[in-house]
């Protein structure tokens, strides 16, 4: 049964005046450089959208949000949706390229970018429309824009009472671009019903928020996946946030962990990864205070979640979303979580597996996921002919393939355009690097399809060592011999390469593609 959603829906209401109603001096968020509590957080968002109004934003209109994790990022964002604008937050940590790329798609009246973005924003707007600019952490005209105005003087002269905007359920409340991990971005189009709708299904319905919860999310504001458990998951419940706008690194961290003491906590596997290595290490790391352990971007290894349970006492919840979907469709539950899988449907998703012929797939058979629910995309931005391609009606195609067993847990078996077929048999990658994460000296792996000169595919592994260990020809044939003791003959990588790194998009995704052309495929 769908989740009942109300035809007139405005996510600033929801999401902030509504908890501010009921306890106003309630902590909002936590963080450097000071706790906001939700009264507060009003006020600055009431600010912020009579700012953005004031300057000649109206429903509709884009609003380009270049900014950390900050009460600035949710004030701009929530100001934005509450005078019917489009919040589009993108990553204050990539290129001019990218920021061009942004500017010219989505044309927004307002960009609202932080100093330490501002060069590379800069350099991008000389090629482009220009939009109104206002400067965070900075003076902005002394940056070299004449156009610009500081954060703090734009919205400190306005008012903190705002009436929303009376939008539909319906209506576009914000852009959420894909990360990127095959090609050119795109704007992933949202209503204000999606944010609801992930609220209930999955943040309460799922992993069971509180108001008296503390969230962590190492994964930033402007992905899908951190906007929901680093913001509006609390605000839902009215519980807190923390928020670091520092890139994750293990130190920080470790920091924030004990500084803050976040009862639930969200990562993804890669980050889990390093966190286990640098614990080996000598890096003081406390989870007590955590009862939820999250993971999402990429499928959880099974060996990951072994050690860090054996390390930490948690068993990591690890599921499945989509910067489509917005958030989790398929997740474990706390209590069943079952290493290896990503878990269940969500309550009021509906998920199926098809094959190539659009049939669907019989009990652990691999096909590709189609999901529905009402969190889903209205479309992709400016892309029409893509949106086709990738969403029938309700449903929306993953890209993923996965099989589901007899009890209703979905396993992950990689992108479609990962998959392989070595001696006429498809192979998933995702299984091959679970057996080479096994091996003791091996930190991290990617596995790929390479075609050789015959034009027959064989499989090529990427081997990240462990700390001490060194790169060489035995390691490679130990690592060899120690896959083909668990897997079948045809899906051991036939070459192993070292490298000091994996290509990974910012959200932590190991980008494949980037390794075929080094194997030459």
């Amino acid at each position: 049964m769908a989740l009942d959603i109300p035809a007139f829906l405005n996510i600033a209401e929801y999401f902030v005046d509504r908890p501010a109603a009921a306890h106003a001096e309630r902590c909002a968020i936590l963080g450097d450089p000071v706790a906001v509590s939700y009264g507060g957080l009003r006020a600055l968002v009431n600010r912020a959208g009579n700012a953005l109004r004031a300057g000649g934003c109206r429903p509709g209109h884009r609003v380009l949000i270049i900014l950390p994790d900050s009460l600035e990022f949710i004030a701009a964002f929530f100001g934005a949706a509450k005078i019917g604008a489009v919040a589009v937050p993108v990553n204050p940590m990539t290129r001019a390229a990218d920021y061009a790329y942004y500017l010219a798609d989505s044309g927004p009246q307002i960009a609202i970018v932080h100093q330490l973005a501002l060069a590379e924003f800069l350099s991008a707007a000389r090629n482009v429309p220009a939009a109104t600019t206002i400067v965070v952490g900075g003076p902005g005209v002394a940056q070299g824009l004449s156009a610009a105005r500081n954060w703090t003087d734009w919205i400190g002269g306005q008012p903190g009472e705002l009436k929303a905007e009376r939008t539909a359920s319906t209506d576009t409340a914000f852009f959420l671009y894909t990360s990127g991990s095959g090609g050119t971005p795109k704007a992933a189009v949202h209503q204000h019903k999606a944010m609801l709708a992930c609220a209930v299904n999955y943040a309460q319905g799922v992993l069971g928020l509180r108001s008296f919860d503390r969230t962590f999310s190492v994964s930033k504001l402007f992905f899908a996946y951190g906007l929901g458990n680093g913001m509006y998951f609390p605000f839902s419940v009215g519980a807190a946030t923390v928020l670091n706008p520092e890139r994750p690194r293990p130190e920080t961290i470790a920091e924030m962990l004990a500084r803050y003491r976040p009862s639930v906590f969200f990562s993804v596997p890669t980050i889990y990864n390093t966190l286990l290595r640098e614990a080996e290490r000598g890096l003081p790391m406390d989870f007590s205070s955590v009862r939820l352990a999250v993971s999402a971007g990429e499928a959880l290894p099974a060996e990951i979640f072994e050690q860090f349970r054996s390390r930490f006492g948690l068993k990591i919840l690890d599921g499945i979303g989509s910067t489509e979907m917005l958030q989790m469709f398929i997740s474990n539950r706390p209590g069943q979580a079952r290493p290896g899988t990503c878990g269940v449907e969500v309550p009021n998703y509906e998920a199926t597996i098809l094959d190539d012929q659009g049939r669907v797939v019989a009990v652990g058979k691999i096909g590709t996921l189609w999901v529905k629910g009402q969190s889903a995309f209205a479309e992709y931005w400016n892309k029409p002919e893509l949106t086709a391609r990738v969403k029938n009606t309700e449903w929306v195609n993953t890209g993923d393939k996965f099989y589901c067993d007899a009890e209703g847990y979905y396993h992950y078996c990689g992108r479609a355009d990962d998959m392989m077929k070595v001696a006429g048999m498809w192979v998933a990658p995702g299984e091959v690097e679970n057996a080479l994460l096994g091996h003791p000296l091996v930190a991290e792996a990617a596995v790929v399809g390479v075609r050789d000169a015959a034009g027959l595919t064989r499989a090529v592994a990427y081997v990240v060592p462990r700390p001490g260990s060194e790169a060489s020809t035995e390691l490679a044939r130990d690592i060899q011999a120690f896959v083909r003791e668990r897997l079948v003959g045809y899906k051991c990588p036939q070459e192993i390469h070292f490298l000091l790194e994996l290509p990974k998009t910012a959200t932590g995704k190991i980008q494949r593609y980037k390794l075929r052309p080094a194997s030459g495929g």
